[in-house]
């Protein structure tokens, strides 16, 4: 067992509430400090009532633990983010300030920082390369490249040894949907598995990079773990698991439910997924720290449909 001491701001959110229990298998419970607005029902390990825009509230946690790693991903997501933009700037960003200082204060060896595919632009067509021009159109993806460019100045300027992954879209069983464009894509599998028709926010082409959770937490525990001199990328390392479009997903989904239905009804998160890669080359990752993806969208389908009628008790016998 590891002797680390990590906090989880966003312990409660689509991937902290997952990351936290793959972590307390790594490195025990008592080592995981999970951290949120709310304390939910049956938590594991330590869990600290937090309110991460409050400063004072993010020093004293981290001076209480003794943190060694702390894993920010407290954030106001695109689609939401689009409805406040004033707010999800001062949130996003005032947290992340918070985390950063803090981590300064107290001498936190390694800091993680979720960036997302948000941070390219329209201008990209096609495949987004490690290297391509940042241009966001949506206030979460403003803050994303901010964080990123804060990354790099808090390493450079103070050693601080932070590493960042540009997620695509998370597709998950264990949470609900939590307010992002590519969201569709954990939604339609809990109608689907329920019996029941789903409305699609995006145009059946619309092609966007995903993965799968468990392929995701494997990235971000890789990348902490990796040795600092493999590290090479002090933004935002490109990430890629699969891509597809709502078409695509829908006809694996009939293929295991044939009666599922759908409509089409693309709102504002149109615009906003027309504005994104649709496929991510992720081979400097692949390159420093061993990065593979072990799941394809077929893969990933029949997990999510075993996984969801387990939990839906609708388990057939």
């Amino acid at each position: 067992m590891k002797s680390e001491r990590i906090l989880i701001i966003g312990s409660n959110g689509q991937i902290g509430s997952v990351l936290a229990e793959f972590l307390r298998g790594i490195y025990s419970e008592s080592n995981v400090i999970g951290a949120d607005l709310s304390k939910p029902e049956n938590v594991k390990g330590p869990f600290e009532i937090l309110d991460a825009t409050d400063r004072q509230a993010v020093f004293g946690v981290f001076k209480k633990y003794k943190i060694s790693q702390v894993y920010h991903l407290a954030a106001i997501l695109s689609a939401k983010g689009e409805q406040q933009p004033l707010i999800t700037w001062q949130v996003n960003m005032q947290t992340y300030f918070n985390v950063l200082e803090a981590s300064r204060e107290y001498g936190v060896k390694k800091v993680f920082y979720p960036s997302s595919i948000a941070v390219f632009g329209a201008g990209i067509h096609g495949e987004a390369k490690q290297s391509s021009y940042l241009d966001p159109g949506t206030v979460y993806g403003i803050s994303k490249v901010a964080g990123e460019n804060w990354s790099n100045y808090y390493f450079r300027k103070y050693g601080i040894d932070i590493r960042s992954l540009r997620y695509p879209g998370i597709i998950g069983y264990q949470s609900m949907p939590g307010g992002g464009t590519t969201d569709y894509a954990v939604d339609i599998y809990h109608k689907a598995v329920k019996g029941e028709h789903f409305e699609c926010f995006l145009k059946p082409d619309t092609t966007l990079p995903m993965i799968y959770i468990a392929d995701a937490l494997d990235a971000s525990v890789r990348l902490m773990e990796a040795p600092a001199d493999r590290i090479t990328i002090r933004t935002g390392y490109n990430l890629a698991g699969m891509s597809f479009s709502p078409d695509e997903v829908i006809r694996s989904i009939r293929k295991l439910i044939p009666g599922f239905e759908v409509t089409y009804l693309p709102d504002f998160r149109q615009e906003i997924a027309a504005s994104w890669p649709q496929t991510v080359d992720d081979s400097q990752a692949r390159k420093d720290w061993g990065w593979r993806p072990s799941y394809n969208l077929e893969k990933m389908t029949k997990e999510m449909i075993l996984e969801l009628r387990k939990k839906y008790d609708l388990v057939e016998n």
